[in-house]
């Protein structure tokens, strides 16, 4: 890997492209191999079938259901192959940036699939959705897609560990944006000039605060993503056409670091892997096995663990949660938001409240993606008083441990001390979840496609999950009509009543 400094240049040293960051991340990714090491396209296998799996289960909840119906006006221009849309009948195909923006939405819906924690956060699994719909409208095959995939996820891993945006209260989809340019750039093979600049207009129109993910969250949450990979796709179709961009947009003195992150004094450290290196970025990322902020995971797990020892709710005095400095100033108390303790809050704003997710796994000995949000399991927590005795702390020893430079090291958990009314105290601690890499039950092949006919069962049928499976397995070997087969068939006609319901919009 080759580190490279990362700071504010004024205008007038007219600093190289070749210098600046926005090139050396396009240099990545027009050198990533067409053949991928072996072991990171086993991965990008997986996150595929990751993908899918929470997308067809969130088909019918509604801002996945508006995406769609947003989408689906934009009907491919004669002659164009278009691509497919997740809940869309099979011969259905739109303009690609419409895809990615339907198809985003529904694998992000859930906060279900993958996680990159580092000094910043990420859903790398967010790139897939932009690159299937280009790969499809672009007649690539499924090695294309899958450079591609390796490619963003390489960008995006690398940015992640080395430019913290939450510091400075910028959405993480800023990184994002980068990568599924990069992304596109190593599927269609352009040359790396083309995709500078198509990072480059990509980070400079999805640049946007945190208060999407703060207070009172709303489906934006769901939308962020999508509309980043949406921008993507633009940035890169006007890029192809000889258009140019914000230059540097990273390291210029009116730029992203300067006014966006640390000022015109910062200074970042970017690893990326030398040419002819292999692309293994993917293989730092890891799912959920619970539809939850990747934070909470490990607490779920522990919270299964201790119910027994806890007993009752109403023996439970107050539970303090001992926790990295991100947990507990994005999930926990330190947040200040009231409405992580607000039995009326939806479920985009339970799912950044670990108080709230620890309590209801602790009272159920369980999760699930729908149960546990629901209106009246939200309602019980609240009386039964649990939630509102749990509070987070910051630990400087896990926040040490959440930022170790090992992966085998890391950790993303947390101490439970849970204090009982007679006064005794009952304590323990998981660094991460069981379903991590380093975990007690590590995901695996099978785990993937467990996941995926657990959250598919009800929507698509046996046969058309057998076949989806066996598609995305052979996702090399695919030509470009297979790329089809990695959109399960569902009931469309069920999906268009609920679908009929909603109001109008625009198009």
């Amino acid at each position: 890997m080759i580190d490279h400094q990362v700071r504010v240049h004024p205008s007038a040293a007219r600093l190289p492209r070749e210098e600046q960051l926005a090139w050396k991340l396009a240099a990545v990714a027009t050198g990533t191999a067409r053949a991928p090491d072996a072991e990171a396209a086993a991965t990008a296998v997986d996150r595929l079938v990751d993908n899918a799996a929470v997308a067809v289960a969130s088909l019918r909840r509604r801002p996945v259901a508006v995406a769609r119906a947003q989408a689906l006006p934009h009907r491919a221009a004669p002659g164009a192959p278009g691509a497919s849309v997740f809940g869309a009948a099979p011969g259905v195909r739109v303009s690609p940036e419409w895809a990615a923006w339907a198809n985003g939405t529904a694998v992000r819906e859930l906060d279900f699939h993958d996680t990159f924690l580092a000094a910043d956060y990420s859903h790398p699994g967010d790139n897939i959705p932009p690159l299937l719909a280009v790969a499809q409208h672009t007649g690539r095959d499924g090695a294309d897609l899958l450079r591609g995939i390796i490619a963003a996820y390489e960008v995006h891993v690398a940015l992640v560990k080395g430019i913290c945006l939450h510091a400075h209260r910028v959405d993480h989809v800023a990184h994002l944006s980068a990568a599924t340019a990069c992304g596109l750039g190593a599927l269609l093979g352009l040359p790396t000039a083309t995709v500078y600049q198509a990072v480059q207009q990509a980070v400079h129109t999805t640049t946007a605060t945190r208060q999407s993910r703060k207070g009172e969250i709303s489906s934006w949450k769901a939308f962020a993503p999508a509309f980043a990979g949406k921008a993507a796709v633009e940035a890169v179709d006007r890029a192809m056409r000889g258009e140019g961009s914000p230059s540097p947009v990273y390291e210029g003195e009116d730029g992203f670091l300067a006014w966006m992150l640390a000022g015109p004094d910062a200074a970042y450290t970017v690893s990326l892997p030398a040419p002819g290196e292999p692309r293994r970025a993917i293989l730092d990322t890891y799912t959920k096995e619970h539809s939850a902020e990747y934070q909470a995971q490990a607490f779920i797990d522990l919270a299964r663990r201790l119910r027994e020892k806890a007993g009752p709710p109403d023996r439970i005095r107050r539970i303090v949660l001992h926790t990295s400095h991100h947990t507990h100033h994005v999930i926990g108390s330190g947040a200040d938001d009231p409405q992580k303790y607000d039995p009326g809050a939806g479920r985009e704003t339970l799912d950044h409240s670990v108080p709230y997710i620890f309590a209801v796994a602790l009272e159920d000995g369980g999760w699930h993606h729908e149960r546990s949000y629901a209106p009246e399991r939200a309602r019980a927590a609240g009386a039964t008083g649990l939630w509102r005795r749990i509070s987070t702390v910051e630990d400087p020893e896990w926040t040490r441990r959440y930022h170790d430079p090992d992966p085998a090291r890391r950790a993303f958990g947390g101490r439970a001390v849970l204090t009982l009314e007679d006064g005794t105290v009952i304590e323990d601690e998981l660094a991460v979840a069981d379903a991590h890499p380093a975990g007690a039950r590590p995901f695996d092949r099978d785990g993937y496609a467990r996941k995926f006919r657990t959250l598919a069962d009800g929507a698509v049928t046996r046969p058309a999950q057998d076949a989806f499976l066996d598609a995305a397995a052979r996702l090399a070997e695919l030509d470009t009509a297979g790329l089809d087969a990695l959109f399960p068939a569902v009931d469309t006609d069920a999906l268009a009543d609920a679908d009929a319901r909603l109001p109008k919009g625009l198009f």
